[in-house]
């Protein structure tokens, strides 16, 4: 199988073949092995580059984060608490093939009506549109670039 590139910078994940021929990619924030679906792989890398270029500690990443919406179960792909627990930046991922369309901004929206955090990234690994909230509006989120963990 041919992982795509991504617009991400490179970084190292361990893969491993099955001996059905399927692939694993390793989550170093849960400790074990995952199916490296086209949307794992992208939510994977995006992790890697969190930790690596924007000093994310590890503990402090929590993935498919439980989100009640409207008496609904739903599940954010990524979500970083800060060094207080608060959370801080929410990441919805898509995989290579489905476009940033306004539906998927509007799920992680959605989301972060009741998340909350401050910054809210939608990826599908080659564009990332980040989105941080505006203090002087009520909360409401303008396009930005994402800053360093706090």
């Amino acid at each position: 199988m041919e992982f795509p590139k991504l617009n991400l910078p490179y970084n190292q994940l361990r893969i491993r073949r099955t001996a059905t021929n399927s692939f694993k990619i390793w989550d170093q924030c849960r400790v074990k092995w995952l199916d490296a679906t086209p949307e794992e792989w992208v939510r994977q890398n995006f992790i890697a580059y969190l930790i690596a270029n924007k000093n994310c500690p590890v503990h402090y990443i929590s993935q498919e984060y439980p989100v009640n919406l409207n008496g609904q179960s739903q599940r954010a792909d990524i979500l970083v608490f800060d060094s207080t627990g608060a959370p801080w930046l929410l990441v919805e991922c898509k995989a290579t093939e489905i476009s940033l369309s306004e539906n998927v901004m509007m799920q992680a929206a959605r989301y972060n009506m009741v998340i909350k955090a401050p910054y809210l990234i939608v990826t599908n690994g080659l564009q990332h549109i980040c989105f941080g909230r505006n203090a002087d509006s009520d909360g409401v989120l303008i396009p930005c670039e994402l800053p360093n963990w706090p």
